[in-house]
């Protein structure tokens, strides 16, 4: 594995700035690979798109639907029965009362319980929890040299400098995995996003 030290850029000009820094600097060619992030969701990793199986933020949803369906059950059965009562309707009036309270209240839990999902707060590690589209200039160093590349990529205006370990081969980090967490590297001052 390969230490690896990465920065997003807003463009391809300024990471190509900042890669003639690091030349500059005596980094070699085959250790700088600059390629573009796609967005998050972006990344096709299944056959039909998408990044993740499921929405995180549907975590909760079922629970919610769940509790729902069973409230708007028995609110939905107990106007049925009222009306069954006072207006002498069919039985059967009853159980389609109940039926559609269930529907509704399992609708209206679901998009409750997704509505007050804590939003997930930056972790104490300095790990982002989800990477930013953009251009990432990415550099393979020897540990004496890690700091160095930081503070230039840092200091050409990069942001998220972070630090990695990963596989590099032709000059391409070829095991790169849009998905993973950011750890910033934690030697620099970062810039805000």
């Amino acid at each position: 594995m390969s230490l690896i030290v990465a920065a997003r850029f807003d463009t391809f000009e300024r990471a190509e700035g900042a890669a003639r820094a690091l030349f500059a600097q005596r980094f070699s060619e085959d250790d700088v690979n600059v390629f573009f992030v796609n967005p998050s969701g972006q990344h096709a990793v299944f056959p039909i798109g998408g990044d993740r199986n499921a929405d995180p933020g549907a975590a909760h949803a079922h629970a919610g639907a769940g509790k729902g369906m069973a409230i708007g059950a028995a609110i939905g059965a107990v106007a049925g029965v009222v009306v069954l009562i006072a207006l002498h309707v069919a039985v059967l009036f009853s159980v389609v009362a109940a039926g559609v309270g269930a529907y509704i209240g399992s609708l209206a839990g679901a998009m409750l319980a997704t509505r007050d999902a804590p939003n997930p707060v930056q972790p104490p590690d300095a790990t982002l929890r989800t990477r930013h589209s953009g251009v990432l200039l990415a550099v393979r160093v020897i540990p004496d040299r890690e700091t160095e590349a930081a503070r230039i990529l840092a200091g050409c205006g990069g942001m998220d400098v972070e630090e990695a370990a990963g596989r590099w081969r032709n000059g391409e980090w070829v095991d790169f995995d849009p998905l993973s967490p950011t750890k910033l590297n934690p030697k620099i001052a970062q810039q805000a996003a």
